[in-house]
């Protein structure tokens, strides 16, 4: 194989994926899921960009491949649409800086319990005749219909973010190395009544993090051990309490790793000032690849009445 070199361009997960939050109408985004991969296409360390979206009618994904030629992405859409069956199974090709990549997917079975499906499903990225991303749990399907050889190097997920909604209650499902299965996380609130707000933040059904007085302790920090494995957890939720219902969004953030300074209550680990709710996020990511990389997630938890 030949070597594979890193893309010059500098990338930045805060100006690259800016929640669908912030534009001047403030509208609330519909349900996402974001995924960033890297993964060697032509020559290249490349991200590769899946975006999962959901509205009242449709399902969609997004694919998008970093040029190194030009400062853009070129990008890959499908919807996903209930009364056109025929186009749950497909094949597309486009080009990246000279070079054709095939996708193949096939959601006709796909089990869905938000915007990403979780079972009987796959999405492959082919280039060079080389399966260089895979998603989902139908890989020998997968490789017998691209007739594709399986990459060299697995391609390796460093960033995901969600979107979910709830009134006190927000649940979705992460991984925090690559090895390992993913978890149930649950956040839930208790913001309104007489008592003073708390906050609980569970990782398979164990409660491993409880704020009281969460007015006073609105951001914060906390590292929690996951199967042995530490994990560094952040917070903002100054939205939920003083920001019109809607407004804006609680941020979790879920770093595997111990941090440095061990654990922090109430201090502005997410780099905002506090002083509207509207501030981007200012966590990047690295370009350079690492078999030891490590996935950090980020989930944007938004208050309905």
């Amino acid at each position: 194989m030949a070597s594979i070199r890193s893309s010059s361009r500098a990338y930045s997960i805060s100006s690259a994926h800016q929640s669908p939050a912030r534009s001047t109408d403030h509208k609330i985004p519909q349900c996402t899921v974001t995924c960033v991969y890297q993964t060697p296409i032509a020559g290249y360390w490349r991200n590769v960009t899946v975006v999962w979206s959901k509205n009242i009618m449709v399902n969609s994904v997004c694919i998008s491949v970093d040029s190194v030629e030009r400062d853009q992405v070129c990008t890959c859409k499908l919807e996903l649409k209930p009364w056109h069956f025929w186009a749950r199974k497909g094949y597309k090709t486009f080009m990246v800086d000279g070079t054709q990549l095939e996708l193949y997917w096939d959601f006709r079975s796909a089990k869905f319990t938000g915007p990403e499906p979780n079972k009987d499903f796959y999405v492959a990225l082919v280039s060079d005749e080389e399966l260089v991303l895979l998603l989902g749990d139908m890989e020998k399907k997968a490789q017998k219909r691209t007739k594709a050889r399986p990459a060299l190097v697995e391609a390796l997920m460093f960033y995901k973010e969600e979107h979910v909604f709830g009134k006190k209650s927000f649940s979705t499902r992460a991984r925090f190395d690559h090895q390992s299965k993913e978890h149930d996380v649950v956040v839930e609130s208790s913001t309104s009544g007489n008592k003073d707000p708390e906050m609980w933040i569970s990782i398979d059904g164990i409660v491993l993090i409880h704020i009281r007085n969460l007015q006073w302790k609105f951001r914060g920090n906390q590292t929690v051990m996951v199967n042995k494995q530490p994990v560094q957890v952040f917070w903002d939720v100054y939205a939920w309490l003083f920001c019109h219902p809607g407004a804006d969004h609680g941020l979790f953030i879920f770093k595997p790793g111990g941090g440095g300074d061990g654990d922090s209550d109430g201090e502005d680990d997410t780099q905002c000032d506090g002083s509207d709710c509207s501030g981007p996020s200012k966590y990047y990511s690295t370009r350079s690849y690492s078999k030891a990389a490590e996935t950090c997630f980020f989930l944007y938890a938004w208050k309905i009445e």
